[in-house]
């Protein structure tokens, strides 16, 4: 499935002289452009959606690391955008982060839909050199999908001991295999 980086047929603004806005699309802030959504506005959609669908496909993909999945998860986020643009409210911040977090919802709706086994670790001997605490920080984050955050909270231990584990872990990762390759 290919991405569309143009807004399908069927959502493209049809023009009409009785409903012309002062401002047009491409010169509306992102704030101006999600309340013209909300009032089912297609030409702001089709604005909003060429200046996002990029940054929100690069989104999904880096944390999905599935370009199919990321597809969909892109797709997902606009057609929500689509349907709560209404729920929006300017004077609580900018349009952005709010279409961020909708795509952070639909990334994370796919992570919690995953079907596929989990990826065995590649160098298993490797890993049993690393001590218990940092391996199992690794395990969580990169063979269980869950970030820092995710992990901290499953393990109960404070977020900057994560981080630390984290990159002592990589660290002695990259010591050992740095020695293999010697």
């Amino acid at each position: 499935m290919d991405l569309a980086l143009e807004t399908p047929t069927r959502l493209r603004a049809v023009p009409s002289g009785a409903d012309a806005k002062p401002v047009a699309p491409e010169q509306a802030s992102d704030t101006e452009l999600l309340v013209r959504v909300a009032r089912r506005d297609r030409e702001a959609f089709e604005v909003l959606y060429r200046r996002y669908v990029r940054s929100v496909f690069g989104l999904a993909l880096q944390r999905l690391r599935d370009r199919e999945r990321a597809e969909d998860a892109t797709q997902e986020t606009f057609a929500a955008v689509w349907r709560s643009a209404g729920s929006y409210r300017p004077q609580r911040g900018p349009a952005a982060p709010w279409l961020y977090a909708v795509a952070r919802n639909a990334v994370v709706d796919r992570l919690r839909s995953r079907t596929e086994l989990p990826v065995e670790p590649p160098d298993v001997i490797s890993l049993e050199t690393l001590p218990e605490r940092e391996r199992e920080v690794l395990e969580l984050a990169y063979w269980s999908g869950l970030s820092q955050s995710e992990v901290a909270s499953f393990l109960d231990i404070p977020l900057g001991t994560v981080k630390t584990r984290t990159r002592s872990a990589l660290a002695h990762l990259a010591d050992v295999l740095e020695g293999d390759l010697s």
